[in-house]
């Protein structure tokens, strides 16, 4: 998630108003408070202190504020490059030859990018049920791209029919919360992984 790519911001809109382009230097504190984000979270989990990210980007609170009115709204913009990711790999995935082991990498992809900030799994768990969320955005997307690489698992005859891909990614951001607490046992989120799909393989 280092990696991500630059995040266009979204601009209120109304009505009665058209969207207007960020100004120069309003964009360059965004990418600033973006950055330094990506770096606090990193560094510090998620709880990282956005008055510590305001200060380390250059810039006030309000201005961090104005940008990113919620943790949820800078933690959304942080991991849209990670969703980016995985969206364009599911797309990759999804004429496999072998549904069942495209779904568990993929799978296996969202426990790693979760990983890659303390914190993040467990709140993507909790923002799964507040649609409110502006973290919750990333699910729409992702939850869309794993429905289909379910459904050709279930069509193939690997998986239960009666597997959601809401319950999935719950188990999926579980088993990162898990791994993030036993961070001396790397191999523990393959395990509870390949545990998992054991008890939704489809009976032969």
């Amino acid at each position: 998630m280092a990696t991500s790519s630059p995040h266009r911001p979204e601009v209120p809109t109304s009505s009665s108003a058209a969207v207007r382009p960020m100004r120069a230097d309003a964009r360059r504190n965004y990418e600033r408070v973006l950055t330094e984000a990506r770096t606090a979270f990193a560094e510090h989990g998620t709880d990282a202190s956005l008055e510590d990210v305001a200060r380390r980007a250059g810039v006030g609170i309000g201005t961090l504020y104005r940008h990113f009115p919620t943790r949820h709204a800078l933690m959304s913009a942080v991991f849209q490059g990670a969703v980016d990711e995985l969206l364009v790999r599911a797309r990759g995935l999804a004429d496999s030859e072998a549904p069942c082991s495209a779904l568990v990498t993929w799978l296996r992809e969202i426990i790693t990018h979760a990983g890659e900030y303390r914190g993040l799994a467990r709140e993507l768990m909790s923002a799964s049920h507040d649609e409110s969320s502006a973290l919750a955005r990333c699910s729409t997307p992702m939850n869309a791209a794993g429905e289909r690489l379910l459904v050709r698992a279930q069509e193939s005859g690997s998986l239960r029919p009666d597997v959601s891909i809401g319950d999935l990614m719950q188990l999926t951001n579980a088993i990162a919360l898990a791994a993030e607490q036993a961070p001396d046992d790397p191999e523990l989120a393959d395990r509870l992984l390949t545990l998992t799909l054991t008890g939704l393989r489809a009976e032969k």
